[in-house]
């Protein structure tokens, strides 16, 4: 576990080659049986899966399993595997059912019937899915099985227990062999074997945009093999700001940003990660903010006071601290809080705060995925510039906050960073998207922004058929003007 290398949560196997193209058999030979039941058997399995999820059988093991094997206090682990993932199986059918009942407006002849069927891929679905989110593990198989396809869902080998569990609950809730398929391994190796089979349908992704963007060549470079041309939906990374106005609440502005930066160790594709602060109020925020920090508790996950713990892995350690030891001794920044790395024991990495003179500094454009916030200063005279510094200085565009009480100053903010982000909030910090509240994904380097949680999402699963049927026979070809006159 990350907070205790001692302590094993679970082991599991490696794909092979060979049990990739078995799992693919499998879920093509699910496919006819499960695309040809009705829906509403299909949404039952999700929506008995929700119950069992909350319930005293499963809530508290899958807690346990998404605390310990993946290093989130007690609170980020309910909102996530429990509240969240209950919330995507609900949702997800309520919107199924807004799909299937969009049909064809009846503006034509009184003699023909118009419909339209939402018909599942033609083939089968990758899932693959990230370590920080077990709810996000069951949504990626989940929401492509809810419309009728099958799926081989590989999960990340540091969320191997938790999202076993959500497979369990699922086989529990009576979903037929074949249609999602358990998978856990390298992520290359089925890449290998999915990526040039002719029946790749779809790949529904979260996880690093290098990955993403590895894939996605790997795709485009086997087209010509594809029965047709396959889906690609992906969630990939973010560079997610708050962007302070000098009218905003200081409170409000410390209190999201310790939030959206330091939960679950900065490890959430939508973490804060960079602050623009105007000058006139920087002195304030920065005393206030640190003296709360300090008060920020660090430790393992089995300690409930903690509101920080320790980051994934052996290799996120080794990365995260190497920005921070490049930051010390960069001379455009200086550490104000934090900086100290310990992996003695787990994989601890202080909540740390840099403040650079250069709004290009590497932590301003890049994604660091830990626990560390960079804050850049900015003539309050001149916010225009600060807010195209913000727009155009990473290459994502996920996440981001703007915090003002002045109405203009909310709209001009809104209107600068329109594209910055899929995702904007106004006085609250950068995470925290519920589902059925605020459709979440993002567009530039954040991913294809097709909004999980929404039928946005769904709809990407669907093929859909349209059906013209006329009932009056047609006894003649020819139309009126081609008629001679007598």
């Amino acid at each position: 576990m990350p907070t205790r290398h001692a302590h094993v949560v679970a082991t599991g196997h490696n794909l092979s080659a060979a049990t990739a193209a078995d799992a693919i058999d499998d879920a093509l030979a699910a496919k006819d049986s499960w695309s040809r039941l009705p829906f509403e058997q299909r949404a039952a399995v999700f929506l008995k899966a929700a119950d069992l999820l909350v319930s005293p059988k499963y809530r508290s093991a899958m807690a346990a399993a998404t605390m310990l094997g993946q290093g989130k206090n007690v609170w980020q682990a309910e909102i996530d595997c429990v509240a969240e993932m209950a919330d995507f199986w609900r949702f997800n059918v309520k919107y199924a059912e807004e799909i299937y009942s969009r049909q064809p407006q009846v503006v034509s002849s009184p003699s023909v019937w118009n419909r339209m069927e939402y018909r599942p891929l033609e083939g089968f679905v990758v899932a693959i899915a990230p370590f920080n989110f077990t709810a996000i593990g069951a949504n990626l198989p989940c929401a492509p099985a809810l419309m009728g396809n099958t799926v081989v869902f590989k999960p990340s080998p540091f969320s191997l227990l938790s999202n076993y569990l959500v497979y369990e609950i699922l086989v529990e809730a009576g979903l037929p062999p074949g249609v999602i398929n358990f998978l856990p391994g390298d992520g290359k190796v089925l890449g290998e074997v999915a990526f040039r089979h002719e029946q790749f349908a779809g790949l529904h992704f979260t996880g690093s945009t290098k990955t993403f963007n590895a894939i996605w060549k790997e795709i485009a470079s086997n087209l010509d093999t594809y029965k047709s041309y396959p889906r690609i939906v992906g969630e990939t990374g973010g560079k997610n700001f708050h962007f302070i106005h000098e009218s905003a609440c200081v409170d409000t502005v410390i209190n999201h940003t310790i939030r959206g930066a330091f939960e679950y160790q900065g490890q959430k594709c939508s973490a804060t990660s960079r602050m623009y602060v105007p000058d006139n109020l920087w002195p304030t925020i920065r005393d206030k903010m640190l003296s709360k920090m300090g008060d920020v508790r660090m430790g393992c996950v089995t300690d409930f006071g903690t509101l920080v713990n320790a980051v994934i892995s052996k290799d996120a350690f080794k990365r995260i601290s190497g920005y921070i030891a490049r930051a010390r001794e960069s001379s455009s920044c200086e550490i104000i809080f934090g900086g100290k790395c310990d992996d003695s024991d787990g994989y601890f990495i202080e909540p740390t705060v840099i403040i650079t003179t250069d709004p290009h500094y590497e932590t301003m454009r890049e994604e660091i995925f830990g626990p560390v916030l960079t804050v850049y200063v900015y003539d309050h005279t001149k916010m225009q510039d600060a807010l195209d510094l913000c727009n155009t200085t990473a290459t994502f565009g996920l996440t981001g906050s703007i915090f003002a009480r002045d109405r203009n100053a909310i709209q001009t903010c809104l209107e600068a960073l329109r594209n910055a982000a899929g995702n904007i909030y106004v006085n609250d910090k950068s995470t925290g998207a519920v589902v059925g509240q605020q459709p979440f994904g993002g567009s530039r380097r954040s991913g294809t922004n097709d909004k999980s949680g929404s039928a946005l999402n769904l709809t990407c699963w669907v093929s859909p058929l349209t059906i013209k049927e006329t009932f009056t026979p047609l006894l003649d070809y020819a139309y009126p003007h081609m008629r001679s006159e007598k």
